[in-house]
């Protein structure tokens, strides 16, 4: 912007006279000074400043961070490969669901520097070529150990097994292992310390045949006075049938869970609080004459050497019409490739040995161990014992067994609800006691004496209370 201005502007003339001359000085000049008024015409700059709000668009850059999706398959295994080659070995027994896992853990055979061998045998072998190798103390020549409630005082009491509590409590989140009730943990802990993976959850039930009981108007039994009255009315020698009722009393070990399970639910134990033998007192001689009793109206000779296998076999094919069977077991009764009577065979709770009594059926948990002497690492192991004890296994494993995981429940098979039934109004699980598998030994060896005549039931059971005074003695479990 201009503005003009008027300036006064003082012009000072010179006026300079400049004489020639040749002789003398120039004179002073002469000043004259004069005001000269002008118009000039000046430019000014004249700045207004103005705020002004503006909207400016910026472009904005947003990074996005995008991670990579990792596709896992939840069938195989998948553990990270060590370093270095490394075998895992497994000692178990066969039945559907533990052949199972050991499927599921040989899927680890896929993963890099891993080689996983399992062994699985009869449960009595197992449990012995067990024993042979962790009790010298030398290195354990398997990293995976299976066993029951019963060894869990025995293995776990002589150090044989490592504790895992730290190992479950890095895992617990990762495998959702509250999924696992805490009663099933309890079975696996000594004092605190885990010493097992609840992989199976047992018990022994009634498996019968519906249309036979119908057309024979027969009631489901709910006692085994009732049982009994069944056997009478089919007959020991009905031709029609192998026996009519089946316990697992092929063998010792066989004969003492009967009996610890007979035994509980007439009100008996196995041992005082000194430790000393109860077993051979008025219940334990009642328990004991109630499955001679059995043995002899239900079973006889040739009943009594029918193994699992045996039973098992003949209710698929129809010559057995009522057994006391392993949960473990009734998935292979609603199996249409191995039998053709699924629509007819049923499932009851175990009856009970006096009316309003507990059921005559213990409850039981299948477990996987790490022995203490382990040559491989224990995280490792574990690991891939958590590839087989995962939700997604144990699903699977619902439709050949019982699984120990509370989600895997509605995928079980019709016999699961007599086996939870069993389970929650029985005799329970086997007491944590170091000395007790000194009692289940002595049991062993002297109950199925009784079946032979040899011994009275006093008398088995007095013999086996004196081998266990001896050796629980020597032990240290008796002062």
């Amino acid at each position: 912007m201009v503005a003009k201005h008027w300036m006064k502007v003082s012009v000072v003339l010179v006026a300079v006279l400049l004489v020639s001359a040749a002789c003398g000085p120039a004179p002073e000049p002469e000043v004259v000074e004069r005001e000269v008024t002008r118009e000039v015409e000046v430019e000014k700059e004249v700045t207004r400043e103005v705020e002004k709000e503006v909207e400016v668009e910026k472009e904005v850059v947003v990074t996005e961070v995008v991670e990579k999706e990792v596709i896992v398959d939840p069938t195989a295994c998948n553990v990270e490969p060590p370093a270095d080659p490394v075998e895992i070995n497994l000692m178990g027994w066969s039945f559907p669901i533990t052949d199972f896992y050991a499927e599921e853990l040989e899927k680890c055979n896929e993963v890099e520097n891993i080689t996983v061998n399992t062994q699985l045998l009869s449960g009595s072998d197992a449990q012995e070529q067990v024993r042979l190798a962790l009790s010298t103390g030398g290195d354990s020549p398997y990293d995976i150990v299976h066993g029951a409630n019963s060894v869990v005082p025995e293995w776990g009491g002589a150090g044989w097994l490592m504790p895992l509590n730290d190992l479950v409590e890095k895992y617990w989140d990762e495998y959702n292992l509250d999924d696992i009730p805490e009663k099933a943990w309890e079975g696996g802990t000594i004092d605190g310390e885990i010493y097992g993976v609840p992989m199976v959850a047992n018990t022994l039930h009634l498996v019968y045949r519906e249309d036979v009981f119908e057309e024979m108007g027969l009631e489901v039994p709910e006692t085994y006075d009732e049982v009994l009255g069944i056997c009478d009315e089919i007959g020991l020698d009905n031709m029609d049938w192998d026996i009519p009722f089946a316990l697992n009393l092929s063998y010792g070990r066989g004969w003492e869970i009967e009996f610890f399970q007979m035994l509980r639910a007439y009100g008996g134990t196995y041992l005082d609080e000194d430790n000393m033998p109860a077993f051979n007192e008025e219940e334990g001689v009642q328990a004991l004459d109630k499955l001679v009793e059995i043995a002899n109206t239900c079973m006889g000779e040739y009943g009594l050497s029918m193994s699992l296998n045996d039973q098992e076999t003949s209710m698929q094919v129809g010559t057995l019409p009522a057994a006391n069977m392993w949960a473990s077991r009734c998935a292979n009764m609603s199996d249409p490739e191995r039998t053709d009577l699924t629509d007819v065979i049923g499932y009851a709770p175990a009856p009970r040995a006096v009316e309003g009594g507990p059921r005559a059926g213990s409850a039981w948990n299948d477990f996987y161990f790490i022995p203490a002497t382990t040559t491989n690492d224990p995280d490792l192991i574990f690991r891939i014992i958590m590839e087989a004890a995962d939700q997604r296994s144990q699903q699977e494993a619902a439709e050949v067994g019982m699984p120990t995981r509370l989600s895997a429940g509605e995928y079980g098979g019709p016999y699961l609800d007599a086996a939870l039934q069993t389970i929650a109004e029985g005799v329970g699980i086997y007491d944590k006691n170091p000395a007790v598998p000194i009692v289940i030994a002595k049991l062993t060896e002297f109950l199925p004496l009784v079946s032979t005549g040899e011994m009275t039931s006093q008398e088995a059971l007095d013999a086996a209370a004196d081998a266990y005074i001896e050796e629980a003695t020597a032990q240290g479990y008796i002062e």
